[in-house]
């Protein structure tokens, strides 16, 4: 199964600066799988997406196609071939 991860410019770096990462996860249908695939390629991604326990960090948020994933089931929301999942690292100040 093919699915694009789009990262914005606070995550680039960790990619080697890419701003969309297209990955072939095979059967996976969760968002685990997915995140799984894209720390294998880019593993400097995972401490910013996850916490030590492998859960997502609180302040990041996750969209497969349009849904927010925590609305949807978490690292266990569906994912379908050809999904877009976009990483969303909160931003604060002032």
């Amino acid at each position: 199964m093919r699915v694009t991860v789009h990262l914005p410019g606070l995550l680039r770096a960790d990619a080697d600066g890419a701003a969309h990462v297209p990955l072939e996860v095979g059967d996976t249908t969760v968002l685990r799988g997915v995140l799984d695939a894209l720390t294998d390629r880019h593993p400097g991604l995972d401490r910013r997406i996850r916490d030590d326990r492998g859960e997502l960090r609180r302040y990041v948020n996750v969209f497969v196609d349009q849904d927010e994933c925590r609305a949807s089931g978490g690292l266990d929301a569906p994912v379908h071939e050809g999904s877009d999942v976009r990483l969303l690292p909160s931003v604060a100040g002032g």
